[in-house]
């Protein structure tokens, strides 16, 4: 079981929709390496609107609809952790944006992973 609490820094990596690592998404491609360094956790989240260095706003509006829209991957843990994973960004991220925040956790606990009764959906059974 993971337990975080107290100081620790977010990681945002803001990319493309579009953007891709070896033919699969690059976000996604974060998120299984921030998984395989033992990372606290990650989400992705995607945005509905937003501009770059390119200065072309992408949107999801019906009547523009755009195909690259901004994706921010956020990561949060210690800060020696986040700092270790840096290098893999360095490696991934070519075109977007990486910015590190000091934040407070107040609570993080992470799941169990001893073996137990799960539900239909694979949820833990109290």
């Amino acid at each position: 079981m993971t337990r975080l609490t107290g100081r620790g820094l977010r990681l945002t990596v803001f990319v493309g929709e579009s953007d891709t690592w070896h033919h699969k998404p690059l976000y996604s491609e974060i998120v299984h390496r921030a998984h395989a360094a033992g990372l606290a956790g990650a989400s992705v989240f995607r945005g509905i609107e937003g501009f770059g260095t390119s200065s072309l706003i992408h949107t999801s509006r019906l009547l523009s609809l755009s195909e690259d829209l901004p994706i921010a991957v956020v990561i949060v843990d210690t800060e020696a952790r986040v700092r270790a994973f840096l290098p893999h960004l360095d490696e991934l991220v070519t075109e977007g944006l990486v910015t590190l925040d000091d934040c407070e956790v107040i609570r993080y606990t992470g799941r169990d992973d001893t073996p137990g009764p799960t539900d239909t959906k694979g949820k833990k059974s109290l």
